[in-house]
């Protein structure tokens, strides 16, 4: 009996020694892994500017690497080789990533637009061919709402690869609108009727003055190019209501709007 434990209670000592190295090892590293995700989740919800879901996500990145390592450590209290398991890993990884190429580029492209944030939810844009309101962002796609309320979900390394313009961005914006009238028409006079339509559009801001000037002489018209200024969420309604307010003012004006002519001479030739 005594031989019995002379031989075997070293091992067991040494066993139970790492066995709760490894318990050690387990709960400390799960417990750091737990308050690094909350730390980093922390700071993307700590601040307007930053975006929650990137955070979540570096967050969740972060405590599976921190996890992992940890794994790796418990086995080597066992004296079990973790080598070859980080290289396995490793190729594991490499293997996944090829495999998920395409997937792994709307990431990337997703944590970029995360960060840069060239446009937020609520906003319309026009990007990767697309127009719309921006109803989500993920970190594989954007999600936009077309006037017909079509549902439009673009990958997002589409539109990072792409020009993006932001129609909601500047708080005030100029709406380009160019009416033509005829040459026969009076100037000073087509100028006044437009400006009093902008002044009396309840969407149109006095401050700063719209631009009403003679841009183009045409073969047939004379073209004002014009810009109201709205605040931005009343760019479509001023872009689409406008133009037909301008067209009964100039009718009630007498202010003629050309439209193409084609003059047809008819030739006879000697009989």
């Amino acid at each position: 009996m005594e031989q019995f434990i002379e031989q075997y209670l070293p091992m067991a000592v040494e066993l139970g020694t790492n066995v709760l190295l490894a318990a050690l090892i387990f709960i400390i590293g799960s417990w750091v892994a737990g308050r690094i995700g909350k730390i980093i989740v922390g700071i993307g919800a700590s601040k307007e500017s930053l975006d929650d879901t990137l955070f979540k996500f570096l967050g969740s990145v972060a405590r599976y690497v921190i996890l992992a390592f940890v794994f790796i450590a418990v086995l080597g209290q066992f004296g079990i080789e973790t080598t070859s398991i980080v290289a396995l890993l490793g190729a594991t990884g490499l293997a996944v990533g090829l495999a998920l190429q395409g997937a792994m580029s709307n990431v990337a492209a997703g944590v970029m637009l995360m960060l840069f944030r060239p446009y937020k939810i609520g906003e319309f844009i026009d990007a990767a061919g697309n127009f719309g309101n921006v109803e989500e962002i993920t970190l594989f796609t954007t999600v936009l709402r077309t006037f017909d309320h079509q549902q439009i979900i673009v990958p997002n390394s589409k539109i990072w690869g792409d020009q993006i313009i932001n129609h909601s961005h500047h708080p005030i914006r100029g709406v380009e609108l160019v009416f033509g009238v005829s040459y026969d028409s009076d100037i000073d006079k087509t100028r006044k009727v437009i400006a009093k339509v902008f002044a009396d559009h309840p969407l149109i801001l006095s401050d700063p003055a719209p631009d009403i000037v003679v841009s183009t002489l045409n073969d047939s018209s004379v073209d004002f190019i014009t810009r109201p200024f709205v605040k931005g969420e009343h760019w479509f309604d001023v872009r689409y209501s406008v133009p037909e307010a301008v067209k009964k003012a100039l009718d009630e004006a007498g202010i003629e709007i050309p439209f193409p002519h084609r003059k047809v001479i008819l030739y006879k030739g000697d009989k």
